[in-house]
Protein backbone atom coordinates (compact mmCIF):
# COMPACT_ATOMS: atom_id res chain seq x y z
CA UNK A 1 0.00 0.00 0.00
CA UNK A 2 1.18 3.32 -0.55
CA UNK A 3 0.33 6.99 0.35
CA UNK A 4 0.46 9.97 -1.91
CA UNK A 5 1.06 13.27 -0.89
CA UNK A 6 -0.52 15.92 -3.08
CA UNK A 7 0.14 19.58 -1.77
CA UNK A 8 -1.56 22.35 -3.97
CA UNK A 9 -1.00 25.87 -2.04
CA UNK A 10 -3.46 28.59 -2.74
CA UNK A 11 -2.88 32.34 -2.72
CA UNK A 12 -4.10 32.77 0.51
CA UNK A 13 -0.64 33.99 0.66
CA UNK A 14 2.18 33.07 -2.10
CA UNK A 15 5.61 31.56 -1.14
CA UNK A 16 8.47 30.46 -2.84
CA UNK A 17 8.37 26.81 -0.78
CA UNK A 18 4.69 26.21 -1.65
CA UNK A 19 4.52 23.17 -4.30
CA UNK A 20 2.12 24.95 -5.82
CA UNK A 21 0.32 28.03 -5.51
CA UNK A 22 -2.87 29.50 -7.54
CA UNK A 23 -3.81 32.94 -7.99
CA UNK A 24 -7.42 32.91 -9.09
CA UNK A 25 -8.99 35.11 -11.28
CA UNK A 26 -11.16 37.14 -9.20
CA UNK A 27 -13.39 40.06 -11.01
CA UNK A 28 -12.17 43.33 -8.95
CA UNK A 29 -14.10 45.74 -10.77
CA UNK A 30 -16.72 46.14 -7.56
CA UNK A 31 -14.11 46.66 -5.71
CA UNK A 32 -12.97 50.14 -7.29
CA UNK A 33 -14.65 51.54 -11.11
CA UNK A 34 -11.35 52.73 -12.28
CA UNK A 35 -9.33 49.78 -11.92
CA UNK A 36 -10.58 46.46 -13.32
CA UNK A 37 -8.19 43.85 -12.50
CA UNK A 38 -8.14 40.02 -13.33
CA UNK A 39 -5.71 38.15 -11.78
CA UNK A 40 -4.92 35.24 -13.55
CA UNK A 41 -1.24 34.49 -12.50
CA UNK A 42 -0.74 30.89 -11.19
CA UNK A 43 1.30 28.06 -11.00
CA UNK A 44 0.25 24.57 -10.29
CA UNK A 45 2.80 22.02 -9.08
CA UNK A 46 1.87 18.42 -8.05
CA UNK A 47 4.27 16.80 -5.48
CA UNK A 48 4.02 12.91 -4.08
CA UNK A 49 5.87 12.00 -1.20
CA UNK A 50 4.70 8.17 -1.23
CA UNK A 51 4.94 5.95 1.33
CA UNK A 52 5.56 2.18 1.09
CA UNK A 53 2.83 0.54 3.74
CA UNK A 54 2.98 -3.33 3.99
CA UNK A 55 0.82 -5.44 6.35
CA UNK A 56 3.52 -7.23 8.13
CA UNK A 57 5.89 -4.09 8.57
CA UNK A 58 6.90 -3.87 12.29
CA UNK A 59 5.14 0.00 13.66
CA UNK A 60 8.56 -0.43 15.64
CA UNK A 61 10.61 0.20 12.57
CA UNK A 62 8.16 2.65 10.89
CA UNK A 63 8.98 7.08 11.28
CA UNK A 64 5.71 7.43 11.58
CA UNK A 65 4.13 4.14 13.53
CA UNK A 66 2.02 1.93 12.18
CA UNK A 67 3.01 0.08 8.83
CA UNK A 68 4.26 3.04 7.08
CA UNK A 69 8.46 0.89 5.95
CA UNK A 70 9.73 3.49 4.47
CA UNK A 71 9.35 6.56 2.13
CA UNK A 72 9.87 7.67 -1.97
CA UNK A 73 9.53 11.14 -3.69
CA UNK A 74 8.33 11.75 -7.07
CA UNK A 75 6.61 14.94 -8.61
CA UNK A 76 4.94 16.81 -11.22
CA UNK A 77 5.04 20.34 -11.65
CA UNK A 78 2.67 22.07 -13.98
CA UNK A 79 3.32 25.53 -14.81
CA UNK A 80 0.39 27.92 -16.21
CA UNK A 81 1.78 31.04 -18.33
CA UNK A 82 -0.92 33.52 -18.38
CA UNK A 83 -1.17 37.10 -16.57
CA UNK A 84 -4.14 39.54 -18.16
CA UNK A 85 -4.73 42.91 -15.78
CA UNK A 86 -6.43 45.98 -17.52
CA UNK A 87 -6.13 49.34 -15.60
CA UNK A 88 -5.98 52.82 -16.63
CA UNK A 89 -3.86 53.68 -19.62
CA UNK A 90 -2.01 56.94 -20.49
CA UNK A 91 -2.09 57.94 -24.16
CA UNK A 92 1.10 58.42 -24.15
CA UNK A 93 1.41 54.53 -22.99
CA UNK A 94 -0.63 53.32 -25.48
CA UNK A 95 1.05 54.70 -28.43
CA UNK A 96 4.27 54.12 -26.78
CA UNK A 97 3.00 50.34 -26.88
CA UNK A 98 1.87 50.58 -30.85
CA UNK A 99 4.89 51.88 -31.84
CA UNK A 100 6.73 49.15 -30.17
CA UNK A 101 4.92 46.64 -30.96
CA UNK A 102 6.81 43.85 -32.74
CA UNK A 103 9.75 46.02 -33.17
CA UNK A 104 11.92 45.26 -29.71
CA UNK A 105 12.75 42.02 -28.96
CA UNK A 106 14.82 41.92 -26.14
CA UNK A 107 18.20 39.82 -26.06
CA UNK A 108 19.31 37.71 -22.90
CA UNK A 109 22.31 36.62 -22.13
CA UNK A 110 21.30 32.60 -23.25
CA UNK A 111 20.38 34.25 -26.78
CA UNK A 112 23.27 36.66 -26.99
CA UNK A 113 26.84 36.22 -25.82
CA UNK A 114 27.58 39.95 -27.09
CA UNK A 115 25.47 41.04 -24.35
CA UNK A 116 26.58 39.09 -21.80
CA UNK A 117 30.16 39.98 -22.50
CA UNK A 118 28.69 43.49 -22.36
CA UNK A 119 27.13 42.94 -18.75
CA UNK A 120 29.98 41.04 -17.20
CA UNK A 121 32.50 44.23 -18.31
CA UNK A 122 30.10 46.61 -16.92
CA UNK A 123 30.04 44.87 -13.83
CA UNK A 124 34.55 45.01 -13.78
CA UNK A 125 33.85 48.54 -15.18
CA UNK A 126 31.87 50.04 -12.14
CA UNK A 127 33.86 48.51 -10.09
CA UNK A 128 37.15 50.45 -11.09
CA UNK A 129 33.94 53.27 -11.04
CA UNK A 130 33.84 52.77 -7.60
CA UNK A 131 37.34 52.49 -5.99
CA UNK A 132 38.40 55.39 -8.10
CA UNK A 133 35.96 57.49 -6.44
CA UNK A 134 36.19 55.28 -2.99
CA UNK A 135 39.71 54.37 -2.56
CA UNK A 136 38.64 52.57 0.81
CA UNK A 137 36.20 50.52 -0.88
CA UNK A 138 36.99 46.87 -1.17
CA UNK A 139 36.33 44.60 -3.88
CA UNK A 140 34.13 41.31 -3.53
CA UNK A 141 32.72 39.66 -6.55
CA UNK A 142 30.55 41.13 -9.39
CA UNK A 143 28.95 38.82 -11.88
CA UNK A 144 26.48 38.92 -14.63
CA UNK A 145 22.64 38.36 -14.34
CA UNK A 146 19.29 38.59 -16.00
CA UNK A 147 18.66 42.05 -17.28
CA UNK A 148 22.42 43.56 -16.64
CA UNK A 149 24.96 42.71 -13.25
CA UNK A 150 25.99 43.93 -10.04
CA UNK A 151 28.94 44.50 -7.54
CA UNK A 152 29.49 44.11 -4.22
CA UNK A 153 31.76 46.59 -2.19
CA UNK A 154 32.41 47.09 1.42
CA UNK A 155 32.22 50.59 2.21
CA UNK A 156 29.85 52.83 3.33
CA UNK A 157 26.24 53.15 2.71
CA UNK A 158 25.43 54.47 -0.87
CA UNK A 159 22.86 56.73 -1.91
CA UNK A 160 21.14 57.73 -5.21
CA UNK A 161 23.26 60.99 -5.63
CA UNK A 162 26.25 58.23 -5.22
CA UNK A 163 25.17 56.48 -8.15
CA UNK A 164 25.13 59.00 -10.19
CA UNK A 165 28.93 59.99 -9.73
CA UNK A 166 29.60 56.54 -10.10
CA UNK A 167 27.70 56.32 -13.37
CA UNK A 168 29.92 59.32 -14.50
CA UNK A 169 32.90 58.02 -13.86
CA UNK A 170 31.85 54.86 -15.93
CA UNK A 171 31.25 56.76 -18.62
CA UNK A 172 34.58 58.38 -18.66
CA UNK A 173 36.33 55.02 -18.50
CA UNK A 174 33.97 53.73 -21.38
CA UNK A 175 35.05 56.43 -23.55
CA UNK A 176 38.64 55.79 -22.88
CA UNK A 177 38.18 52.63 -24.95
CA UNK A 178 40.56 50.68 -22.23
CA UNK A 179 41.70 47.52 -23.51
CA UNK A 180 40.44 44.33 -21.47
CA UNK A 181 43.55 41.47 -20.90
CA UNK A 182 43.48 38.39 -20.07
CA UNK A 183 46.72 37.44 -17.92
CA UNK A 184 46.98 33.61 -16.38
CA UNK A 185 49.56 33.88 -13.22
CA UNK A 186 50.56 31.73 -10.41
CA UNK A 187 48.66 31.06 -7.61
CA UNK A 188 51.40 32.48 -6.02
CA UNK A 189 51.51 35.71 -7.75
CA UNK A 190 47.95 36.03 -7.49
CA UNK A 191 48.33 35.95 -3.72
CA UNK A 192 51.25 38.70 -3.73
CA UNK A 193 48.88 40.96 -5.84
CA UNK A 194 45.97 40.57 -3.83
CA UNK A 195 48.45 41.35 -0.92
CA UNK A 196 49.97 43.99 -2.04
CA UNK A 197 46.50 45.91 -3.15
CA UNK A 198 45.31 44.78 0.62
CA UNK A 199 41.69 42.85 -0.84
CA UNK A 200 40.96 40.05 1.98
CA UNK A 201 37.70 39.33 -0.24
CA UNK A 202 39.87 38.54 -3.25
CA UNK A 203 41.99 36.18 -0.70
CA UNK A 204 39.22 34.43 0.14
CA UNK A 205 37.79 34.03 -3.50
CA UNK A 206 41.55 32.60 -4.36
CA UNK A 207 41.39 30.30 -1.41
CA UNK A 208 38.11 28.86 -3.27
CA UNK A 209 39.77 28.61 -6.53
CA UNK A 210 40.90 24.99 -7.34
CA UNK A 211 42.41 25.46 -10.72
CA UNK A 212 45.53 26.40 -12.00
CA UNK A 213 47.00 29.12 -13.49
CA UNK A 214 45.10 31.84 -12.08
CA UNK A 215 43.34 34.50 -14.66
CA UNK A 216 43.17 37.76 -14.15
CA UNK A 217 41.29 40.74 -16.42
CA UNK A 218 43.24 43.81 -16.57
CA UNK A 219 41.32 46.98 -17.57
CA UNK A 220 44.35 48.80 -19.46
CA UNK A 221 46.86 49.33 -16.80
CA UNK A 222 44.47 50.82 -14.19
CA UNK A 223 42.85 48.07 -12.49
CA UNK A 224 42.32 44.29 -12.32
CA UNK A 225 40.46 41.37 -11.18
CA UNK A 226 40.82 37.50 -10.48
CA UNK A 227 38.18 36.81 -13.18
CA UNK A 228 37.78 33.61 -16.00
CA UNK A 229 35.92 35.63 -18.54
CA UNK A 230 34.30 36.46 -21.13
CA UNK A 231 34.48 40.14 -21.97
CA UNK A 232 34.51 42.65 -24.49
CA UNK A 233 38.15 43.85 -26.18
CA UNK A 234 37.63 47.08 -24.99
CA UNK A 235 35.71 49.61 -22.54
CA UNK A 236 34.76 51.43 -25.89
CA UNK A 237 32.53 48.09 -27.13
CA UNK A 238 29.84 49.02 -24.53
CA UNK A 239 27.25 51.86 -25.60
CA UNK A 240 27.30 54.07 -22.41
CA UNK A 241 24.03 55.49 -23.37
CA UNK A 242 22.67 51.68 -23.13
CA UNK A 243 23.88 51.65 -19.33
CA UNK A 244 22.11 52.28 -16.23
CA UNK A 245 22.70 51.77 -12.80
CA UNK A 246 19.19 51.07 -11.00
CA UNK A 247 19.33 50.95 -7.21
CA UNK A 248 21.79 49.81 -4.28
CA UNK A 249 20.88 47.21 -1.61
CA UNK A 250 22.53 45.40 1.50
CA UNK A 251 24.25 41.88 1.04
CA UNK A 252 25.54 39.58 3.14
CA UNK A 253 29.12 38.52 2.21
CA UNK A 254 28.56 34.81 1.17
CA UNK A 255 24.95 35.36 2.09
CA UNK A 256 26.06 34.31 5.44
CA UNK A 257 24.02 37.07 8.07
CA UNK A 258 27.27 36.22 10.30
CA UNK A 259 29.68 37.77 7.87
CA UNK A 260 30.00 41.82 6.98
CA UNK A 261 27.02 43.54 5.30
CA UNK A 262 28.12 44.80 1.71
CA UNK A 263 27.03 47.74 -0.79
CA UNK A 264 25.55 45.90 -3.69
CA UNK A 265 24.67 48.22 -6.75
CA UNK A 266 22.49 46.60 -9.64
CA UNK A 267 23.12 47.97 -13.02
CA UNK A 268 21.48 47.37 -16.55
CA UNK A 269 23.41 47.09 -19.89
CA UNK A 270 22.15 46.82 -23.22
CA UNK A 271 23.36 46.42 -26.70
CA UNK A 272 21.75 50.09 -28.10
CA UNK A 273 19.11 52.53 -26.52
CA UNK A 274 15.86 51.09 -27.71
CA UNK A 275 16.90 47.86 -26.03
CA UNK A 276 17.03 50.15 -22.71
CA UNK A 277 14.13 52.43 -23.25
CA UNK A 278 12.19 49.25 -23.67
CA UNK A 279 13.57 47.11 -20.69
CA UNK A 280 12.47 50.64 -18.78
CA UNK A 281 9.26 50.86 -19.78
CA UNK A 282 8.92 46.92 -19.12
CA UNK A 283 10.05 47.97 -15.71
CA UNK A 284 7.48 50.25 -15.26
CA UNK A 285 4.77 47.98 -16.50
CA UNK A 286 6.03 45.42 -13.86
CA UNK A 287 6.01 48.28 -11.38
CA UNK A 288 1.83 48.79 -12.02
CA UNK A 289 1.29 45.43 -12.06
CA UNK A 290 3.14 44.85 -8.46
CA UNK A 291 0.58 42.69 -6.29
CA UNK A 292 1.96 44.87 -3.52
CA UNK A 293 0.61 47.90 -5.01
CA UNK A 294 -2.54 46.63 -6.47
CA UNK A 295 -3.46 45.33 -2.79
CA UNK A 296 -2.85 48.52 -1.25
CA UNK A 297 -5.00 49.91 -4.12
CA UNK A 298 -7.96 47.61 -3.80
CA UNK A 299 -7.14 47.64 0.48
CA UNK A 300 -6.85 43.59 0.23
CA UNK A 301 -4.31 43.01 2.68
CA UNK A 302 -1.34 44.90 4.41
CA UNK A 303 1.41 43.43 6.69
CA UNK A 304 1.58 45.61 9.57
CA UNK A 305 5.13 46.77 11.54
CA UNK A 306 3.67 46.50 14.88
CA UNK A 307 2.92 42.82 13.97
CA UNK A 308 6.18 41.68 12.43
CA UNK A 309 7.23 41.36 8.72
CA UNK A 310 6.02 38.24 6.50
CA UNK A 311 2.77 38.24 8.38
CA UNK A 312 -0.37 39.03 6.00
CA UNK A 313 -3.52 40.87 7.37
CA UNK A 314 -6.60 40.65 4.94
CA UNK A 315 -8.74 43.31 5.12
CA UNK A 316 -12.57 42.94 4.03
CA UNK A 317 -12.57 42.77 0.64
CA UNK A 318 -9.80 40.01 0.42
CA UNK A 319 -11.20 38.22 3.29
CA UNK A 320 -14.84 37.50 0.86
CA UNK A 321 -12.06 36.90 -2.45
CA UNK A 322 -10.22 34.24 -0.03
CA UNK A 323 -13.46 33.02 1.00
CA UNK A 324 -14.72 32.61 -2.30
CA UNK A 325 -11.48 30.66 -3.49
CA UNK A 326 -11.31 28.74 -0.29
CA UNK A 327 -15.30 27.72 -0.79
CA UNK A 328 -14.73 26.62 -4.19
CA UNK A 329 -11.59 24.19 -3.26
CA UNK A 330 -13.34 22.54 -0.45
CA UNK A 331 -16.37 22.12 -3.02
CA UNK A 332 -13.83 20.51 -6.04
CA UNK A 333 -12.39 18.48 -3.54
CA UNK A 334 -15.13 16.80 -1.71
CA UNK A 335 -16.57 16.73 -4.73
CA UNK A 336 -12.99 14.39 -6.24
CA UNK A 337 -13.48 12.05 -3.03
CA UNK A 338 -11.74 14.00 -0.31
CA UNK A 339 -12.51 13.80 3.54
CA UNK A 340 -11.13 17.52 4.64
CA UNK A 341 -9.28 17.92 7.96
CA UNK A 342 -8.19 20.73 10.06
CA UNK A 343 -4.92 20.26 12.36
CA UNK A 344 -3.24 22.28 15.15
CA UNK A 345 -0.75 25.17 14.42
CA UNK A 346 1.64 24.05 16.83
CA UNK A 347 3.13 20.65 18.24
CA UNK A 348 5.63 19.20 20.72
CA UNK A 349 8.83 19.22 19.36
CA UNK A 350 9.25 15.74 19.47
CA UNK A 351 7.01 15.33 16.29
CA UNK A 352 9.15 17.68 14.37
CA UNK A 353 12.63 15.28 15.26
CA UNK A 354 10.85 12.08 14.54
CA UNK A 355 9.45 13.79 10.89
CA UNK A 356 12.95 14.35 10.29
CA UNK A 357 12.62 18.83 10.31
CA UNK A 358 14.77 19.29 12.97
CA UNK A 359 17.57 17.48 11.77
CA UNK A 360 17.07 18.75 7.73
CA UNK A 361 14.56 21.56 8.06
CA UNK A 362 15.54 23.47 11.49
CA UNK A 363 17.04 26.92 9.83
CA UNK A 364 13.25 27.67 8.58
CA UNK A 365 11.45 26.69 11.84
CA UNK A 366 10.73 29.61 14.22
CA UNK A 367 12.55 28.86 18.04
CA UNK A 368 10.86 26.06 20.25
CA UNK A 369 8.42 27.78 22.66
CA UNK A 370 8.24 26.06 26.26
CA UNK A 371 5.29 25.12 27.77
CA UNK A 372 4.35 23.32 31.18
CA UNK A 373 8.50 22.45 30.96
CA UNK A 374 7.51 20.52 27.25
CA UNK A 375 8.82 22.10 23.82
CA UNK A 376 6.72 23.00 21.39
CA UNK A 377 7.31 24.50 18.12
CA UNK A 378 5.03 26.07 15.15
CA UNK A 379 4.62 23.56 12.25
CA UNK A 380 6.52 24.52 8.92
CA UNK A 381 4.59 21.74 6.89
CA UNK A 382 1.24 19.43 7.23
CA UNK A 383 2.61 16.15 6.59
CA UNK A 384 3.36 14.63 9.77
CA UNK A 385 -0.44 15.94 10.78
CA UNK A 386 -1.78 13.99 8.33
CA UNK A 387 -0.41 10.84 9.21
CA UNK A 388 -1.15 11.30 12.64
CA UNK A 389 -4.41 11.41 11.50
CA UNK A 390 -4.03 8.16 9.20
CA UNK A 391 -2.08 5.76 11.96
CA UNK A 392 -4.82 6.56 15.00
CA UNK A 393 -6.34 3.06 14.03
CA UNK A 394 -5.68 0.16 12.13
CA UNK A 395 -7.20 0.32 8.34
CA UNK A 396 -8.54 -2.50 6.25
CA UNK A 397 -7.48 -2.89 2.74
CA UNK A 398 -11.71 -2.15 1.88
CA UNK A 399 -10.92 1.45 3.02
CA UNK A 400 -8.26 2.46 0.31
CA UNK A 401 -8.23 5.37 -1.05
CA UNK A 402 -8.15 7.19 1.87
CA UNK A 403 -7.65 10.90 0.46
CA UNK A 404 -7.38 13.42 3.33
CA UNK A 405 -7.13 17.29 2.33
CA UNK A 406 -6.70 20.09 4.39
CA UNK A 407 -5.79 24.55 4.14
CA UNK A 408 -3.49 24.30 6.85
CA UNK A 409 -1.55 27.68 7.95
CA UNK A 410 1.66 27.51 8.47
CA UNK A 411 5.06 29.48 9.98
CA UNK A 412 8.70 29.35 7.86
CA UNK A 413 11.27 31.60 9.15
CA UNK A 414 12.45 33.79 6.88
CA UNK A 415 15.30 36.63 6.88
CA UNK A 416 13.64 40.03 6.90
CA UNK A 417 15.81 40.99 3.79
CA UNK A 418 13.91 38.09 1.60
CA UNK A 419 10.43 39.23 2.63
CA UNK A 420 8.38 40.53 -0.52
CA UNK A 421 4.87 40.86 -0.41
CA UNK A 422 2.94 37.91 -0.48
CA UNK A 423 5.57 35.94 -2.51
CA UNK A 424 7.91 35.44 0.47
CA UNK A 425 6.32 35.36 3.76
CA UNK A 426 6.41 33.76 7.37
CA UNK A 427 3.16 32.67 7.77
CA UNK A 428 0.66 31.28 4.63
CA UNK A 429 -1.74 28.65 3.95
CA UNK A 430 -1.17 25.85 1.33
CA UNK A 431 -3.70 22.87 0.29
CA UNK A 432 -1.87 20.51 1.70
CA UNK A 433 -3.45 16.78 0.97
CA UNK A 434 -2.28 13.20 1.29
CA UNK A 435 -3.69 10.07 -0.76
CA UNK A 436 -3.26 6.34 1.35
CA UNK A 437 -3.92 3.83 -1.67
CA UNK A 438 -2.74 0.03 -2.26
CA UNK A 439 0.41 -0.32 -4.81
CA UNK A 440 -2.57 -1.11 -7.60
CA UNK A 441 -4.41 2.19 -7.34
CA UNK A 442 -0.96 4.56 -7.49
CA UNK A 443 -1.76 4.76 -11.38
CA UNK A 444 -5.73 5.26 -11.12
CA UNK A 445 -4.82 8.32 -7.81
CA UNK A 446 -2.52 10.08 -9.95
CA UNK A 447 -4.79 10.23 -12.81
CA UNK A 448 -7.14 11.53 -10.46
CA UNK A 449 -5.00 14.35 -9.43
CA UNK A 450 -4.24 15.44 -12.77
CA UNK A 451 -7.62 15.43 -13.26
CA UNK A 452 -8.49 17.79 -10.29
CA UNK A 453 -5.26 19.55 -11.35
CA UNK A 454 -6.20 20.29 -14.91
CA UNK A 455 -9.92 20.81 -13.71
CA UNK A 456 -9.05 23.80 -11.39
CA UNK A 457 -6.50 25.06 -13.74
CA UNK A 458 -9.02 25.15 -16.76
CA UNK A 459 -12.02 26.50 -14.26
CA UNK A 460 -9.91 29.72 -14.15
CA UNK A 461 -9.33 29.80 -17.71
CA UNK A 462 -5.39 28.46 -17.93
CA UNK A 463 -4.99 25.84 -20.88
CA UNK A 464 -1.07 26.19 -21.58
CA UNK A 465 1.64 24.89 -18.84
CA UNK A 466 4.36 22.96 -18.49
CA UNK A 467 5.02 19.76 -16.77
CA UNK A 468 8.20 18.58 -14.84
CA UNK A 469 8.22 14.57 -13.66
CA UNK A 470 11.12 14.59 -11.00
CA UNK A 471 12.51 11.26 -10.48
CA UNK A 472 14.54 9.57 -7.26
CA UNK A 473 17.31 11.98 -5.49
CA UNK A 474 19.83 10.99 -4.15
CA UNK A 475 19.53 11.05 -0.41
CA UNK A 476 15.90 9.04 -0.75
CA UNK A 477 14.04 6.76 1.56
CA UNK A 478 12.69 3.81 0.47
CA UNK A 479 13.90 0.81 -1.91
CA UNK A 480 14.32 1.15 -5.59
CA UNK A 481 11.20 -1.12 -6.45
CA UNK A 482 8.59 0.97 -4.96
CA UNK A 483 10.53 3.79 -6.87
CA UNK A 484 10.32 2.16 -9.95
CA UNK A 485 6.67 1.61 -9.63
CA UNK A 486 6.01 5.27 -8.45
CA UNK A 487 8.09 6.90 -10.90
CA UNK A 488 6.21 4.45 -13.79
CA UNK A 489 2.65 5.16 -12.11
CA UNK A 490 3.90 9.02 -12.89
CA UNK A 491 4.72 8.54 -16.56
CA UNK A 492 1.48 6.27 -17.10
CA UNK A 493 -0.69 8.81 -15.71
CA UNK A 494 1.17 11.71 -18.04
CA UNK A 495 1.20 9.69 -21.34
CA UNK A 496 -2.65 8.54 -20.78
CA UNK A 497 -3.63 12.42 -19.84
CA UNK A 498 -1.36 13.34 -23.32
CA UNK A 499 0.84 15.50 -21.62
CA UNK A 500 4.15 15.85 -22.54
CA UNK A 501 6.76 16.77 -20.10
CA UNK A 502 10.40 16.79 -18.86
CA UNK A 503 12.23 15.07 -16.51
CA UNK A 504 13.97 16.07 -13.83
CA UNK A 505 16.17 13.78 -12.57
CA UNK A 506 16.93 14.10 -9.08
CA UNK A 507 15.64 16.11 -8.35
CA UNK A 508 12.97 16.45 -5.41
CA UNK A 509 11.82 20.26 -5.63
CA UNK A 510 11.83 22.25 -8.61
CA UNK A 511 11.76 25.83 -8.70
CA UNK A 512 9.08 27.15 -11.35
CA UNK A 513 8.33 30.05 -13.00
CA UNK A 514 5.42 31.97 -14.66
CA UNK A 515 5.51 34.36 -17.21
CA UNK A 516 2.90 37.29 -17.28
CA UNK A 517 2.04 39.90 -20.17
CA UNK A 518 5.52 41.67 -19.36
CA UNK A 519 7.11 38.68 -20.35
CA UNK A 520 8.64 38.87 -17.08
CA UNK A 521 8.67 34.93 -15.35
Amino acid sequence: MLALHRNTAMAVSLSKHWHCFFTFPSKLSNFSPNFNTTFSSIIAKRHFNLFAIYPSCNSRNSRYGNRICGVSNANISAVATNFTETATISEEEEKYDESQNGKIVLPTNESSEGLLRIRHTCAHVMAMAVQKLYPDAKVTIGPWIENGFYYDFDMEPLTDKDLKRIKKEMDRIIGRNLPLVREEVSRDEAQRRIMAVNEPYKMEILESIKEDPITIYHIGNEWWDLCAGPHVESTGNINRKAVELESVAGAYWRGNINKPMLQRIYGTAWEDEEQLKAYLHFKEEAKRRDHRRIGQHLDLFSIQDEAGGGLVFWHPKGAIMRHIIEDAWKKMHIQHGYDLLYTPHVAKADLWKISGHLDFYKENMFDQMEIEEELYQLRPMNCPYHILVYKRKLHSYRDFPIRVAELGTVYRYELSGSLHGLFRVRGFTQDDAHIFCLDDQIKDEIRGVLDLTEEMLLKFGFDKYEVNLSTRPEKAVGGDDIWEKATSALKDALNDKGWSYQIDRGCSWKKVAMLNDTGRF
